[in-house]
């Protein structure tokens, strides 16, 4: 059993746990995540890991309600338990040697950026961060990336804080900016948003790495459910990613996939609310 030992809402919906996982803790890297449930009668999920202590042996995740399981992460407080996390998985990012890094986070992925962000900087790069939420009430950590970026731009959807659009604009005026090289763009966040990145720096020739979020259900690479396409070839979001080529990714056939079990998660997450009594 992990105990959480901090939680914070950081934000409508979206719920800041700190947890017990010493082992975890001492191998955890930017860019890897772990599965977990919540109780034995519970779905496997998974969670990037947003920050990790390793004097203090804990793990740290965010998570936006979204699914009937983030939803009863969000009713858990300190002291209480969660059945199982098992982790690192994936590989972790590579974050040396890159020059100039532009992380581009969206949403959720903010939180998620933030150990990049955090690596890009104390590999030696020069790293510029963009990262958008709907509203300013939603947007995240930024004084966490703040600290470890030379250049920080937020953006929002409804002109509440920062630019008034999207993170592919601020994007767009950097690469049509001549005074400015721009060596690696890392993105993570919603598939689209990272769709749009990639197809956006692809004319320019930059590099993009996407941390991709396909369906999984075990992380070891064992089911199969997180297969996504890249560059023609089937690869495995859980063992060979999550971070991968921009440019080769198949994000139709992701966003498609991703879609498989609506449903089902609905018809869950209408159980959840009315055995919480809620409308």
């Amino acid at each position: 059993m992990y105990e959480i030992v901090e939680k914070k809402d950081l934000a409508p919906g979206i719920h800041l746990l700190e947890i017990k996982a010493p082992l975890i803790a001492k191998r955890a890297k930017a860019g890897q995540f772990v599965m977990l449930m919540t109780d034995d009668k519970g779905e496997r999920i998974p969670l990037t890991m947003a920050d990790w202590s390793p004097e203090k042996g804990t793990v740290t995740i965010i998570a936006m309600e979204a699914g009937k399981t983030t939803m009863q992460l969000g009713t858990l407080k300190v002291g209480d338990k969660l059945r199982s996390i098992v982790g690192p998985l994936g590989i972790e990012t590579h974050t040396h040697g890159h020059g100039t890094v532009v992380c581009v986070g969206g949403g959720i992925g903010i939180a998620l950026m933030f150990p990049t962000v955090r690596a890009m900087k104390q590999a030696g790069n020069k790293v510029i961060s963009i990262m958008g939420a709907r509203s300013k009430n939603l947007l995240i950590m930024e004084e966490e990336i703040k600290k470890y970026s030379d250049e920080m731009y937020p953006c929002t959807d409804d002109g509440s804080y920062g630019h008034h659009g999207f993170v592919s604009d601020i994007l767009k005026k950097m690469l049509d900016d001549k005074s400015k090289k721009i060596d690696v763009v890392y993105a993570v966040g919603p598939i689209i948003m990272m769709k749009v990145i990639s197809d956006l720096t692809k004319p320019y020739g930059v590099n993009t790495i996407v941390s991709l979020n396909p369906i999984m259900v075990d992380g070891t690479g064992m089911c199969g459910s997180c297969r996504v396409l890249v560059d023609g070839k089937t690869k495995f979001g859980c063992v060979d990613g999550p971070d991968f080529d921009g440019h080769k990714v198949d994000f139709g056939l992701l966003i498609t996939r991703n879609k498989r079990y609506m449903e089902e998660e609905k018809a869950s997450v209408e159980k959840f609310k009315k055995a919480q009594g809620v409308c």
